[in-house]
């Protein structure tokens, strides 16, 4: 429970239109730079908590996940009021991750900000995440920056640097911070968005010991930066932290350097809603009118972690949202219930009756995707830009109910998170009957995992790649019989051509269809004959059964059993019980027996499941592989290092190419070898590259590890760990005596 100080005054300050003294931002850095230490003593300035808990506490780390790891995982929301120079102002913060796992929920707060306070940490300097925080914040959602130099005290206890070495170091990071907001701030304010420690917007000094200064905390002052080095020499850091308190020099950057929401949405709006900027909602939507139409976007889903509700958070960038009141979600295009208003208090929500543009806000009674634009239920209206993500799903695991019938559980719950964070996948695989779940590294599905078994119990796989069998010949003619003799079942298998494999795939022409009009396709579309393609039995997977008999009496009886046994194969080959893939099965002749008595399921599956399994060892068949399309990008002067990485792991190069400062390596990867391989790019890369895929299609697995391979999924499926042959069938050849 967070034990607001003062919520009458947030209340009155979100209600009032005094824009002028209000704030939306995000608190962004890389890893361990210190967000979360920062924004305790912001905390505490708003009354939240207590001076000795401030800088320990982390109190926006409130999920137990967090606390465990020592890491920010997921953004917390946190709407304070302040006085600076006798003045009130309410601040609207979202602290955020700084692990690339989480670079959606950044991504995403960045949506409902106006500004954001980037950290660095003195030591470090500016990191991948850092770079990647201001290229999405200043570049992608227009936030205008203020930049703090953290952990000053470590170049001066363990560099022991002197005064002018630590000087050169952070002009080095101002530096470095420039040019990177240069390069992607909107053209108009490249310039004016320069961070600068002479103009106040540049902030130094140690959340650990919680004192920091601008050049404007120091004029006020009259302090020197000197006295920084002779308080650290004397051990008294406690004088820094009374005579420069760090939540000072904060909110004074904040509050002169950062913009009001009315002055933002005017440059803002433009970047996110394509709309009709000359209409009334667009101009509503420029001058974040109150009373305009209701426009918004939600920007998180906030699942508590104890009773496990979601509540959603977004910002209104035009009129208001009501209690009680209906609004229409755009994407969705369904209208949902505001059942509970109000605002977000890192885990709690202080209730409101209404909500006016430029607010953050909280909702209570409905779930729909991050991102998600919603208006009046009297709004006509285009959604709002997409956010944006910088990283792609790379791993996948699969997972299943422990219990069978939570299935359809598992379902719902998944889905709950997966809205939650866009930036993960989850999907039902068909073919081996779980569901998968993809995600942008091991971490991320590791967390998402855990939130899912607390709700569901489930079993989580390590990764399985699943291949495919498929001949690459037209095999032998077998003739076969059933066990007892009365039946006998002649055919050839041979590959499906590729375009009518394309014509499955696409469901162009399926099991179910008019049989004129598929073979009319198969005609137009893959030259198939007219006649035969109107003899089709059944298709399955991407696989066909072609009636090519004669003269045959009483098949109708037992197709049923036929097609059963079909479809089995189809689903498992001989070689390693993977699916079959591109099979097209001939059947030339059949003789049915006269009594229904004999020819039952176990005779007719018998000598068909017989000639469909030796007639495709005979086709050379081979194990085939799922192939990703990769997409790397990366900094050149990684490129080698990528490049040893990408073909060390079976990689193919399609193409280089140069895109402003990285080099865009394409090429194609065997799904079987990505697992961490995302680690190890960003090793590579010094963790700069980022990597993205998208399924190709299946090749085969290199000749030299065919054998290896089979072995190894017939062992681990329980079957006998020898290369198959057709001994276990040949008894139930027909041979003429």
């Amino acid at each position: 429970m967070v034990k607001i100080k003062e919520p009458d005054a947030i209340k009155r300050l979100i209600m009032s239109d005094d824009y002028e003294h209000k704030r939306i931002i995000s608190i962004s850095a890389h890893i361990d730079h210190g967000k979360t230490t920062t924004t305790d003593y912001l905390m505490r300035r708003a009354g939240l908590m207590s001076d000795a808990a401030a800088g320990q506490a982390l109190m926006t780390d409130s999920d137990d996940e967090e606390q465990e790891r020592g890491i920010t995982i997921f953004t917390s929301v946190v709407l304070l009021n302040f006085e600076v120079d006798g003045e009130e102002y309410l601040v609207q913060l979202s602290d955020t991750p700084g692990h690339i796992s989480f670079t959606g929920e950044v991504s995403r707060a960045l949506r409902a900000s106006d500004g954001v306070v980037i950290l660095v940490d003195a030591l470090e300097g500016c990191m991948t995440q850092t770079e990647t925080n201001i290229r999405l914040a200043v570049g992608g959602e227009a936030c205008k920056p203020v930049l703090f130099i953290n952990k000053v005290d470590r170049l001066i206890n363990e560099l022991k640097l002197p005064p002018k070495k630590v000087y050169e170091r952070i002009d080095i990071i101002i530096e470095k911070v420039n040019a990177l907001i240069r390069k992607v701030a909107p053209p108009e304010y490249a310039k004016d968005w320069r961070v600068s420690f002479q103009d106040g917007s540049v902030a130094i000094g140690s959340a650990k010991t919680g004192w920091a200064f601008t050049m404007t905390t120091l004029a006020k002052r009259n302090i020197q930066p000197p006295v920084v080095f002779e308080k650290y020499n004397e051990g008294d850091e406690m004088w820094l932290r009374e005579n420069l308190p760090l939540d000072d020099s904060l909110l004074e950057m904040i509050v002169e350097h950062l913009p009001n929401p009315k002055e933002a949405q005017k440059y803002k709006i433009p970047r996110i809603w394509k709309g009709d900027l000359e209409s009334p909602e667009g101009k509503a939507l420029l001058e974040c009118d109150r009373n305009g139409p209701l426009m918004g976007m939600i920007t998180k889903i906030f699942v508590d972690p104890k009773s496990k509700r979601p509540t959603l958070i977004g910002r209104v960038f035009s009129g208001t949202i009501k209690s009680g009141q209906e609004i229409r979600l755009v994407n969705m295009r369904q209208n949902a219930k505001v059942k509970r208003l109000g605002v977000q208090e890192i885990t709690d929500i202080l209730d409101m009756n209404e909500v006016p543009a430029g607010n953050l806000f909280s909702v209570f009674g409905f779930i729909c995707p991050s991102g998600e634009s919603f208006v009046g239920t009297d709004v006509d209206m285009k959604p709002f830009e997409a956010i944006e993500y910088v990283a792609e799903p790379v791993v996948s695991r699969s997972i299943k109910p422990k219990d069978p019938q939570d299935v359809a559980r598992l379902g719902d719950v998944v889905s709950k998170w997966i809205m939650a964070d866009p930036t993960a996948r989850f999907f039902h695989d068909k073919e081996s009957g779980e569901y998968r779940l993809d995600g942008i590294d091991p971490l991320q599905i590791e967390i998402l995992t855990k939130r899912i078994n607390e709700q569901v119990p489930i079993h989580v796989s390590d990764p399985i790649i699943v291949y495919r069998e498929k001949m690459t010949q037209t095999s032998a003619e077998f003739h076969t019989k059933s066990p007892n003799g009365h039946n006998r079942l002649k055919m050839y298998l041979e590959p499906l051509d590729e375009k009518t494999v394309e014509l499955i795939r696409k469901k162009h022409i399926t099991a179910e269809q008019n049989k004129k009009e598929r073979a009319a396709i198969l005609r137009d579309e893959a030259g198939w004959d007219a006649k035969k393609a109107r003899k089709i039995l059944d298709i399955y997977g991407n696989c066909m059964l072609v009636d090519a008999m004669s003269g045959v009496q009483r098949f109708d009886r037992i197709f049923s059993y036929l097609q059963t046994t079909f479809r089995e194969f189809v689903e498992g080959g001989p070689i390693a019980r993977e699916p079959v893939m591109g099979v097209k099965v001939v059947l030339t002749d059949t003789t049915v027996h006269n009594d229904p008595a004999h020819t039952g399921y176990n005779e007719v599956a018998t000598m068909t499941s017989s000639g469909l399994n030796m007639a495709f060892l005979t086709g050379k068949p081979l194990l085939f592989e799922p192939v990703l399309n990769t997409d790397i990008k990366t900094p050149p002067d990684t490129q080698g290092s990528v490049i040893k990485v990408l073909t060390g792991h079976r990689g193919q190069i399609v193409t280089i190419e140069a895109e402003e400062d990285t080099v865009v390596i394409k090429g194609t990867l065997p799904t079987a070898e990505t697992i961490d391989i995302a680690d190890e790019f960003r090793s590579a890369s010094a963790g700069r590259s980022f990597f993205g895929y998208e399924f190709k299609g299946f090749e085969p697995l290199p000749i030299g590890m065919q054998e290896e391979m089979i072995l190894e999924i017939r062992e681990r499926k329980k079957m006998p760990v020898q290369m198959p042959d057709s001994s276990s069938w040949s008894r139930y050849l027909y041979k003429r005596t």
